[in-house]
């Protein structure tokens, strides 16, 4: 099994004034330096355990893409090491290592010659590679008539033709298609089951909760937070919709579970309850039973434009359903300090069993990246049981009408 320890890793790369001084140290080496310092990395350390499968996520510019360059060997540290066990596949820019005048066939033969296969391997593989590209005739054509979907393709097919002890992928799959991308992360949750390590760098939440065990967040070349995904996802959803004068914060709720809160408190959440068809509070509830999320707003400061939305997500954190106020035509404007607001949405709990949690925004505008007033995740949470229906899986219950001719 593969394996990653990283120690007080850094990287800095020099920035010159101007590229005569660039020439002047080194003609005169000893004199004082004529550049700056830029660190991009500082201080990472973190380890990947065999079999574990690890998610990195943080705003462009954060370090993601460097640090999995330091990891692979193709860029070279400033201070630190990378220590890595185990036969490693990795994906990191797309279409790294390809030649724009080698036919698809060609580059295939020599990505995977730098993977450590031989010749005879490639050979003995390339069918699978080519079924499982879908690139049809193009794979002997020219790399540079190929889409940026098409090249992704050719390299994700070559490497993972084999299961690798590590694999290690940037944010290349991001381009492809919504079916190969599909077809691509059941391929990793299949590798994943029979023990291979994964490194991921993701923009999508989907896939970090989904894959991973643990999550990463960088930010300005450091790790300020991980942790559980779900938890580490929430504070980065929060960070995006921080302001000068809001605050991302978490709190342990009474289950153990870590909550997040942001913004800038000009409104906040005074109130949250499910409630069954009696206006009685409810914690559990039948699938498919008519229920109303009722919400109440304390305003604390007079706001122009007052929008409140909620998201349902199931006990992964992945969103089921959300909608909000400006959607429904409902938005309250020019709301003065001191109102008390209830909301109260009602609908059917077409849900399948499990456990779920909503969390509640307060914003302006169509949503909370623009002006965060309050986020709240695991404002509610809730479970969903099978009392009156057939038996089915899945997180939703749509009822079929069969009939069969």
């Amino acid at each position: 099994m593969g394996s990653i320890t990283v120690n007080n890793l850094s990287k800095a790369y020099k920035l010159y004034p101007g590229r005569w001084s660039r020439l002047a140290e080194w003609l005169v080496p000893f004199t004082k330096p004529r550049h700056q310092l830029k660190w991009v990395l500082q201080g990472i350390n973190f380890v990947v355990s065999p079999g574990e499968a690890v998610g990195i996520i943080g705003i462009n510019g954060a370090g993601k893409s460097t640090l999995l360059k330091l990891i692979t060997g193709t860029t070279q540290p400033t201070t630190g090491s990378v220590a890595m066990t185990g036969r490693v596949a990795a994906m990191l820019e797309l279409g790294m290592g390809f030649h724009p005048d080698f036919t698809g066939r060609q580059n295939a033969f020599m990505s995977g010659q730098l993977l450590g296969y031989s010749s005879e391997d490639i050979a003995r593989l390339m069918p699978e590679i080519e079924a499982f590209a879908e690139i049809g005739d193009y794979i002997d054509q020219p790399v540079r008539v190929y889409s940026s979907g098409m090249q992704m393709r050719l390299a994700f097919s070559v490497a993972t033709a084999q299961r690798p002890d590590l694999l290690i992928i940037d944010e290349a799959l991001s381009v492809g298609d919504a079916y190969f991308q599909h077809k691509s992360f059941a391929r990793i949750r299949e590798f994943r089951s029979q023990g291979t390590t994964l490194l991921i760098v993701s923009h999508d939440k989907t896939a970090i909760q989904s894959i991973c065990d643990r999550a990463i967040l960088l930010s300005a070349g450091t790790i300020i937070k991980q942790g559980l995904p779900e938890e580490i996802m929430d504070y980065y959803n929060a960070m995006l919709a921080e302001r000068e004068n809001s605050t991302v914060r978490q709190q342990t709720s009474d289950d153990g579970k870590i909550q997040t809160v942001s913004g800038t408190g000009e409104a906040v959440v005074a109130g949250i309850a499910l409630l069954n068809a009696n206006d009685e509070k409810v914690e559990v509830i039948d699938v498919g039973q008519s229920v109303i999320l009722q919400i109440t707003v304390s305003v604390k400061a007079n706001l122009p434009e007052l929008v409140l939305g909620y998201m349902i997500k199931d006990r992964l954190g992945q969103p089921v359903f959300g909608t909000n106020t400006f959607h429904l035509k409902q938005i309250q404007q020019d709301v003065t300090a001191g109102k008390l607001l209830t909301y109260r949405f009602a609908f059917a709990a077409n849900l399948g069993e499990g456990a779920y949690s909503i969390a509640v925004a307060l914003h302006a505008s169509d949503t909370h990246i623009a002006k965060n007033y309050e986020w709240r995740d695991l404002a509610l949470v809730f479970n969903v049981v099978n009392m009156s229906k057939e038996q089915f899986v899945g997180v939703a219950w749509l009822a079929p009408k069969l009939e069969v001719l």
